[in-house]
């Protein structure tokens, strides 16, 4: 006995409603990632001058704002594969 295998699909109606909050959701990433940018940039230029803790912790940030935007731009492609 084969077990049957079909294609997702959105419920009637849902599917223009669903592709509209992703799209709000990838702006909101994009938005906070652009923050996130900027905010480690002014712990570095504030921790210049005798605060080099501070301006470490804004450094050591940026892998992190990075990473979690190359997690969103390629989170549609990641979830994709499990669906193949």
């Amino acid at each position: 006995m084969q077990v049957p295998d079909p294609l997702p699909a959105p419920p009637p109606g849902l599917g223009e409603k669903m592709s509209t909050l992703l799209s709000w959701g990838k702006w909101a990433v994009l938005v906070c990632g652009v923050a996130g940018l900027f905010i480690c940039a002014g712990q570095m230029a504030i921790g210049r001058k005798n605060r080099s803790t501070f301006a470490a912790d804004g450094a050591t940030g940026i892998p992190w704002v990075l990473g979690g935007l190359s997690l969103a731009a390629t989170a549609s492609s990641i979830v994709e594969v499990f669906f193949k």
